[in-house]
């Protein structure tokens, strides 16, 4: 049986679905995106990291030339991503 979904947004941190996590230790603080094909990747900074995504950093203002949807290398892993939110500089990704 299925069930219809509803969107939900948190409005606190204990709601949130994927506790965030700053990286630290042995966790990379630098991503590298991979736009697509005959396009260079483009290496930006980690904020926060969760299972569901990430906050991501770019040292200069080109989160609005960004594909909506890209592959994010982080800590030896690839994964497919999608753009939720830009803000500035930083941009919002999940997973």
């Amino acid at each position: 049986m299925l069930t219809q979904l509803t969107k939900h947004r948190p409005q606190s941190a204990e709601e949130r679905r994927y506790q965030r996590v700053r990286p630290s230790g042995v966790m990379a603080k630098t991503a590298t995106i991979l736009p697509g094909p005959n396009r260079p990747s483009i290496t930006c900074n980690v904020v926060d990291y969760s299972l569901g995504g990430a906050c991501l950093d770019l040292e200069y203002d080109i989160a609005v030339s960004l594909p909506k949807r890209f592959e994010l290398l982080y800590g030896g892993n690839r994964k497919k991503c999608r753009l939720v939110w830009i803000k500035g500089r930083r941009f919002g990704v999940c997973f």
